[in-house]
């Protein structure tokens, strides 16, 4: 009886024994199994999130290279003609400054439309002389560079506007004896205000846009000791 009993509990620990390691074998199969999916599902994130975000960059550095890409400048006042407005009242402009240039060249340039001096320095008096049969009713905007002229044809130009950065109304000088020689308006811009850059004079009549010419406003000091051909350079970049 005692050797049946021995045998049955020798049989019956056998028995735990053996259960106990397939418990941990199938246990040991569900951990590598879960390591394995979790480990591939990790890398498979961070793929992904690098390529995308390569690929983001990449494409803000394009985007970014478009962007920066200067301002060309030439001379010419872009003419808005609207059934709304008579851009014929401008027939050309001489635009001369009290710093930069001389007589000899980009000062000394006659009126036209085509052919105008569009680089200034800040701090520098800006001199109008337009080519025009309205005595009154003339205004040059100074506003930042924009590459949109649409909206200059669709703007309501006021004194309220809070984008321009000044203005100078242009009047016919009846008050002198030689009103040819005398500017019909003038301005500058103060290097304490605004910083060197690309500026649009934006020419109106009776409030609306005629004609845009872009221009460019260095540093003061910056182009006196520019020569003609430097000057004439920089303004057809």
């Amino acid at each position: 009886m005692k050797k049946i009993t021995a045998f049955l509990t020798v049989m019956a620990i056998v028995c735990c024994l053996a259960a106990c390691g397939k418990a941990s074998d199938t246990g040991n199969s569900g951990n590598s199994s879960s390591s394995g999916n979790s480990g591939t599902s990790q890398q498979s994130g961070n793929g992904n999130a690098s390529q995308t975000g390569n690929s983001s960059q990449t494409g803000n550095a394009s985007q970014s290279s478009n962007t920066a890409e200067p301002a060309k400048l030439n001379g010419k006042i872009d003419i808005i003609d609207l059934d709304d407005r008579d851009a014929s009242v401008l027939r050309g402009v001489r635009i001369i400054g009290n710093c930069a240039g001389n007589y000899d060249n980009i000062n000394g340039k006659e009126s036209s439309l085509n052919d105008v001096r569009c680089i200034f320095e800040l701090n520098e008096w800006v001199d109008f002389y337009p080519d025009t049969d309205a005595e009154y009713y003339l205004r040059v905007w100074i506003l930042k560079h924009r590459d949109d002229k649409e909206y200059y044809n669709k703007c309501k130009f006021s004194d309220l506007m809070p984008s321009f950065v000044s203005f100078c109304d242009l009047h016919y000088p009846v008050d002198s004896d030689t009103p040819e020689d005398w500017p019909w308006g003038s301005f500058y811009l103060n290097p304490d205000d605004c910083e060197p850059g690309y500026y649009d004079f934006v020419f109106t009549y009776e409030g609306k846009a005629i004609g845009v010419l872009m221009t460019r406003f260095y540093k003061s000091a910056e182009l006196g000791e520019k020569s003609g051909a430097e000057l004439e350079a920089l303004m057809h970049e």
